[in-house]
């Protein structure tokens, strides 16, 4: 169906950091992380994918990934995957904030 342009899941670099467990993160926090380093050619594959794995919706997975991108140990574990998802968001917050003001985002 509609499957991520690049890789088939979190499950082969999700390994990568089971050795570390001491690292703050919990398995769900390490497998997200795995999960936002694929690429996807539609949205709603990707959210199909966010409840199939994971067992929430999209909202809720949003919300997690939020707090995960946050948090010290996600940069610590994944640096440039959480800087390019701190980019991706701050980006989406200027626009959201430029289009409540009716000015154009710079």
């Amino acid at each position: 169906m509609d499957a991520p342009a690049a890789s088939t899941g979190p499950a082969p670099t999700a390994g990568r950091h089971a050795s570390a467990p001491d690292d703050g993160l919990t398995r769900r926090d390490r497998e997200i992380l795995a999960f936002e380093r694929q690429w996807w050619k539609y949205a709603g594959a990707k959210e199909q994918a966010v409840r199939e794995l994971f067992d929430m919706s999209a909202t809720r997975y949003y919300q997690v990934l939020n707090a995960l991108v946050d948090r010290p140990e996600a940069l610590a574990a994944d640096p440039m995957l959480v800087k390019r998802l701190r980019r991706l968001r701050q980006t989406r917050q200027r626009a959201r904030a430029a289009r409540r003001l009716g000015v154009e985002p710079s």
